[in-house]
């Protein structure tokens, strides 16, 4: 297995992305979730790169990927699905099966809603877009949204300190020493960048907009029946098992499967969720 390292101008943001397998087989679209980047994917790349042709970009604001400052790029989901979705005509990828994670689910969900007839195949590890699936651990995020002061929003910078990397990588792990801490140290150094918070706060902020297109998502799911497969870390203390139960309200023939894992679950079980995948794939992309 070859494994790209490519940047990418896409309408003046340089976008840093991974891509690995012939490129002439299916594409998998991985997006990642906060605070992490392609490179929470360096398992999963090869137990999918000899069957299909894997692309893993780091979003605006993240990982390798240049960080515009706040007066020149408006940190918003909205914005970000904006530059994904060009990367992929940039890149040539007309049809795509998504691997949605945290963050990357309001983006691919985004991608999906807006050009349905692109979408072969989504898989959602820790990926919720129902109501359901969201923990009392967003109470202090939810008091931002409905009181937006600077108290609020500073009450949040704890979720950017190294300890909570920690906390969403071995919360719910059986034994937090099967957890490479390569992954967390290169997410506390993209977020110690100058800047960096606030580009978060923003995001944490903007995320009340992927609450408020739950239904139009859910709305998209029961009219195109897109072949989904709900691959959750049960453990996750954010997003939790109901949200991955509650796709098969709107697409009964969802595949839900459930890892003795937390929210980061490919850092523990990147075999056992790319076999699934490999298992779903065949299925329905070829």
């Amino acid at each position: 297995m070859t494994v790209r390292f490519n940047t990418v101008d896409v309408d003046g943001i340089k976008l840093f992305y991974r891509e690995a397998g012939d490129a002439s087989r299916p594409t998998v679209l991985l997006l990642h979730g906060f605070p992490s980047a392609s490179h929470m994917f360096r398992d999963l790349i090869p137990e999918l790169s000899q069957h299909y042709h894997v692309v893993a970009p780091d979003l605006p604001g993240f990982g390798m990927t240049e960080q515009p400052s706040r007066d020149q790029f408006g940190y918003t989901f909205e914005n970000i699905t904006n530059v994904v979705d060009r990367f992929t005509e940039v890149l040539g990828l007309d049809k795509f099966a998504i691997y949605v994670f945290d963050y990357g689910a309001p983006v691919g969900f985004r991608l999906a809603v807006k050009h349905p007839e692109r979408i072969t195949a989504i898989v959602t590890q820790n990926g919720n877009t129902y109501v359901e699936g969201v923990s009392d651990a967003f109470a202090p995020v939810m008091a931002y949204w409905n009181e937006p002061s600077q108290a609020n929003r500073d009450a949040l910078r704890g979720f950017l300190a190294p300890e909570t990397t920690l906390f969403q990588y071995t919360h719910g792990v059986d034994d937090p020493t099967k957890v490479s801490p390569d992954g967390r140290n290169l997410d506390d150094f993209y977020l110690s960048r100058p800047g960096n918070d606030e580009i978060q706060l923003d995001l944490l902020l903007d995320y009340q907009t992927n609450v408020a297109l739950y239904d139009t998502i859910q709305a998209y799911l029961r009219a195109h029946q897109p072949p989904v497969l709900a691959i959750w870390g049960k453990n996750d203390p954010f997003f939790i098992p109901p949200g991955a139960e509650a796709f098969k309200r709107d697409v009964p023939a969802a595949d839900v499967r459930f890892v003795d894992s937390g929210h980061f679950a490919i850092e523990t079980h990147a075999a056992e969720i790319g076999a699934a995948m490999r298992e779903f794939l065949a299925k329905h992309v070829g």
